[in-house]
């Protein structure tokens, strides 16, 4: 075994909430219909299995991003642009839609933003599925300008999770890596302004006990956008990663209904 790897395993193990679980990007073979989703910041491609799971049963076509920097370690995420991420979503788009007639986009958190962003580069994509979009964080505004001012010289700070780590199938890194999270508030600003420029039909499912993003960021994208088809939804008993929490059913069977309509 190469040592290097070997190293990399380890690290990433030491730095990981559920280790043991599959995180690396995947492509699901089905038929015509693709569907592409992005994982959030510090997060891997453990968050949206389940949900592509179903997809794929139903017939779909099912492709998900690792995001640069994900599933090693923290201190490899903080080395990372937000352009890097934008760049594996586009190439991860463009090597679907070129085995699928129609393709629909969808992320958590983070990747909704990456969502609408590659939205606004391409206004083909069929339609968006945006689970608790991290528009605006949670943090106060004094708050986020004292994070955007030590993270040149912190390196991260522990988080503190929602849930008992054991009791979701949530893959991820252990802290938020604090110049990963300043390419985010940049990522942010940067797609705000891109709404106006988007069409596509959008759902947008968010939780009521998210403590991680701004509860108003829906709210947002709905009055941003210029969809004529926005459809939002409200889980009441879940946290930050809705596509995993308690209402993971519920979730799965709006999300599907929606698809199936606009398709």
């Amino acid at each position: 075994m190469n040592p290097e790897l070997s190293n990399l395993e380890t690290a990433s193990e030491f730095h990981l909430v559920n280790p043991e679980l599959e995180g690396d990007a995947f492509f699901w073979k089905g038929g015509d219909k693709g569907i592409l989703l992005i994982h959030g910041l510090t997060a891997t491609t453990a968050e949206v299995r389940p949900l592509a799971k179903r997809f794929h049963d139903e017939g779909f076509t099912v492709s998900a991003v690792l995001l640069p920097g994900h599933g090693t370690t923290p201190e490899e995420l903080n080395q990372t642009q937000r352009k890097e991420w934008i760049a594996v979503c586009e190439k991860a788009y463009s090597e679907l839609r070129e085995k699928c007639s129609s393709v629909i986009v969808g992320g958590e958190s983070t990747g909704a933003i990456l969502t609408l962003h590659l939205a606004s580069e391409h206004p083909e994509i069929k339609a968006l599925l945006l689970f608790a979009p991290a528009m605006r964080l949670s943090a106060s505004f004094l708050k986020t300008l004292f994070l955007i001012a030590v993270s040149s010289f912190v390196f991260a700070i522990p988080k503190k999770f929602e849930n008992d780590t054991g009791s979701i199938p949530w893959q991820g890194y252990k802290v938020n890596p604090l110049k990963a999270g300043v390419q985010l508030l940049k990522l942010q600003r940067e797609t705000e302004k891109r709404l106006p420029r988007i069409y596509q039909p959008t759902l947008i499912i968010q939780a009521s006990l998210d403590n991680t993003v701004d509860l108003k960021s829906g709210d947002m994208i709905s009055r941003g956008i210029q969809s004529a088809v926005r459809e939002s939804h409200w889980m009441e008993k879940s946290n930050h990663v809705v596509i995993l929490d308690n209402e993971l059913e519920e979730v799965t069977t709006i999300t599907l209904e929606f698809v199936k309509k606009i398709l």
